[in-house]
């Protein structure tokens, strides 16, 4: 028996990384303003630093992350990305990713992941488990988190470029 609204849990677990950062944070300075000078001061500032990196990031996590309950299942193993869906699906490894789109003509949203050797793989952003992707987008060299997370909410006529493979900006750079 749970004593907690469903959409209130649903609203801790979306923000819970930016959560126990406030509370280190609160942790942190109560530990430098409110106890005399000595080692909890220098702990202190070291839960302050750690607090507030711990909260930027869970704010970016929590606006990135839809909640699940959309279709399919999304798995990353070993920096290999899996989308099984009720009608399509596929594996690609991080380092084949040539190029990151979010369509947000589809519905829902669908991350758009083009790789070498095969055809583009289409994950919607609420399916279970796609919150995951955020961190596998990440590890993408020069894309920012702040970008994924910023690009989410906006709304287009087609598909949104988020970041392409550096070979592969040189060569359509060089067509034009």
């Amino acid at each position: 028996m749970s004593f907690i609204r469903p959409e209130v849990r649903a609203s801790i677990l979306r923000w819970r990384e930016a959560l126990v950062g406030a509370a280190v944070l609160l942790l942190g300075f109560y530990w430098v303003v409110g106890v005399t000078p000595g080692l909890l001061t220098w702990i202190g500032y070291l839960a302050l630093f750690l607090g507030a990196a711990l909260f930027f990031a869970g704010l970016q996590r929590g606006r990135v992350r839809m909640g699940g309950g959309g279709p399919g299942v999304v798995q990353i193993v070993e920096r290999r990305i899996g989308y099984f869906g009720p009608l399509n699906g596929g594996l690609v490894d991080l380092d084949a990713v040539t190029s990151l789109s979010l369509d947000p003509t589809e519905h829902p949203r669908h991350w758009i992941i083009t790789h070498e050797g095969g055809p583009a793989l289409h994950i919607p952003v609420n399916a279970e488990g796609a919150d995951v992707l955020f961190d596998a987008f990440a590890s993408l060299p020069g894309l920012s988190p702040g970008r994924v997370a910023a690009t989410l909410k906006q709304d287009g006529i087609g598909p949104i470029v988020l970041w392409r493979r550096s070979d592969l900006q040189k060569r359509i750079q060089s067509l034009h």
